[in-house]
């Protein structure tokens, strides 16, 4: 059974998550998403990394949204994210 929900965020709670004083939440622009897989995978491969607590992917506006627990390492993310086959184009403003 998958804990991931039909819009590709995850359903099971982090219990271990910190206090929302201590997240930061970054959004990006990343072009070349168009559908729930692109979801899916930019999901488990950006959740995949040591900080990051939570991954929410607007395909509409073409924006991916990264909760972390210390600020984000950009290029690290910019490589997850080519890698797994998108551009991140920026943090968005």
């Amino acid at each position: 059974m998958s804990c991931c929900t039909s819009d590709g965020s995850c359903s099971t709670p982090n219990s271990a998550a910190p206090a929302d004083s201590q997240r930061l939440i970054t959004v990006y622009n990343v072009s070349g998403m168009t559908c729930g897989h692109c979801t899916a995978t930019l999901t488990k491969e950006i959740g995949a990394l040591a900080s990051v607590q939570a991954v929410e992917v607007n395909l509409d506006k073409g924006q991916v949204s990264v909760t972390t627990t210390s600020a984000p390492d950009d290029a690290l993310l910019e490589k997850v994210i080519d890698e797994a086959g998108y551009e991140l184009t920026g943090r968005a403003a």
